[in-house]
C-alpha cells in the first residue's frame, strides 16, 4: 500500500524557498534544545552550536528577499509551504510536552 500522496508545495519564488527551508532548520534545532524534550545534555549543546549558522541562513534569505524588492511575506502561501513539509508538527516540538492551550497539561 503506497502512503497517501502529499499536496504539491505552492508556487514560491528560490528566495521564499530559501526561507521556509530555513525556518524549519532552525525550528529543528530548537525542537532538539528544547529541555522538556531533551535526554541529554551533548544533543542540545550540538543543536545549540549549529543553529548560528542556520539563523545566519535565514537572516541571509530574508535579506535576499528585501533587496529584490520582496517587500512582502504572504504568510497564508508560505503556511501551505510550512504545512506540506510537516511544519505544523515540527514547530509543536519547540514547545513543552503536553501543553494544551491554556498551558496546562493535557
Amino acid at each position: 500500500m503506497m502512503p497517501p500522496e502529499l499536496p504539491p508545495l505552492p508556487a514560491l519564488t528560490r528566495a521564499e524557498s530559501e526561507v521556509v527551508d530555513a525556518y524549519l532548520e532552525v525550528v529543528d534545532l530548537l525542537a532538539r534544545i528544547n529541555p522538556a524534550r531533551g535526554h541529554d545534555t551533548y544533543r542540545g549543546l550540538r543543536a545549540a552550536q549549529g543553529l548560528v549558522s542556520k539563523a545566519a541562513r535565514l537572516r541571509d534569505a530574508l535579506t535576499l528577499m528585501h533587496e529584490r524588492g520582496e517587500s512582502q511575506v504572504h504568510a497564508s502561501t508560505l503556511a501551505r509551504a510550512l504545512r506540506v513539509l510537516d511544519g505544523e508538527r515540527r514547530v509543536a516540538l519547540v514547545g513543552l510536552p503536553g501543553a494544551g492551550p491554556e498551558g496546562e497539561p493535557g
